[in-house]
């Protein structure tokens, strides 16, 4: 069993500059699909390869974008990443993941000069209790795939409908044989906030992927533990918003948006047919439930 989410396979003959070369392990298997990655650990090593991109000490990432433009596959893949916009105090990163000749995720991050302003230093997001005050999160084992079963999930509270709070940690490199950054580790957990407090149940009536997340950070965060104060909102149109505060074990450091596209599953649109189909489709809660109900989601983005 693999000790990291990817093993990087670049060919030592390719040129200087090309892009890198990764195969994903069994750790990265998503929720939606068995087929494709998790997107949570596909923006742990997308984070991973912008931190090494061009790195310079005086800047930190401020914010990084993630468009999801369709289904990520399992497998092999490459990350480009190029500077967009140079500059001495801001600079614009831009990273594409592309797999079976497609891109599957474009990122853009903002790079920021390191500046002291501990004089004006003020955070309006609150601290929330910290891991030692938690239990397992039991709610969470609906959700089938690898990436899922590598976390260690704990609750503050229950989990509830559209709202939550918990703490997430992992115990493997984003890379085999390299260092793990601590912000890529820990922006490759925060698209699991989609999944800690959803409003309509998993495996039933809807899918609710999300096609972007997009991370701000106003404190650099570290440490293993990655806390989500989480909140679900949705629209009678087919879309919602989770947001999330963002915690390490030293407060809170960020906030997290996911857009969502809801849709409603064919087996809900039986079931408001006639009452006689009320109990074949809805409240399951299975691995496969979940699977097949997510697929026809991921496939048509």
């Amino acid at each position: 069993m693999s000790d990291s989410y990817y093993e990087r396979v670049n060919d030592s003959e390719e040129p200087a500059g090309a892009a890198s070369r990764f195969v994903s392990t069994i750790h990265t298997q998503g929720a939606w699909q068995e087929t494709e990655q998790h997107m949570a650990a596909a923006s742990g090593v997308i984070a991973h390869e912008l931190l090494r991109h061009e790195p310079r000490e005086d800047m930190r990432l401020g914010r990084i974008s993630f468009e999801i433009l369709g289904m990520i596959p399992r497998g092999e893949f490459t990350i480009e990443v190029e500077t967009v916009r140079p500059g001495r105090t801001i600079e614009l990163l831009e990273a594409t993941m592309t797999a079976n000749g497609r891109p599957c995720i474009v990122a853009r991050a903002w790079r920021l000069k390191h500046t002291d302003t501990t004089a004006v230093e003020h955070h309006a997001d609150r601290p929330m209790p910290g891991p030692e005050h938690t239990e397992p999160a039991r709610a969470m084992d609906v959700w089938p795939g690898g990436f899922i079963r590598s976390l260690d999930i704990r609750a503050v509270e229950e989990l509830s409908p559209g709202s939550g709070r918990c703490w997430i940690r992992n115990p493997y490199n984003t890379v085999h044989g390299e260092p793990s950054y601590d912000l890529a580790r820990l922006i490759g957990m925060v698209d699991t906030a989609n999944g800690i407090a959803p409003v309509v149940e998993p495996g039933g009536d809807y899918a609710f992927p999300n096609v972007d997340l997009q991370i701000h950070f106003y404190r650099e965060p570290t440490g293993q533990w990655l806390g989500l104060e989480t909140v679900v909102n949705t629209g009678g149109d087919g879309v919602g918003l989770t947001s999330s505060v963002l915690h390490d074990e030293n407060g809170p450091f960020g906030r997290a948006q996911q857009l969502l596209t809801l849709r409603p599953m064919p087996s809900a649109q039986t079931t408001s047919q006639g009452p006689g189909t009320a109990a074949d489709g809805a409240g399951s809660q299975t691995d496969a439930s979940v699977s097949t109900a997510a697929s026809t989601s991921a496939d048509t983005r």
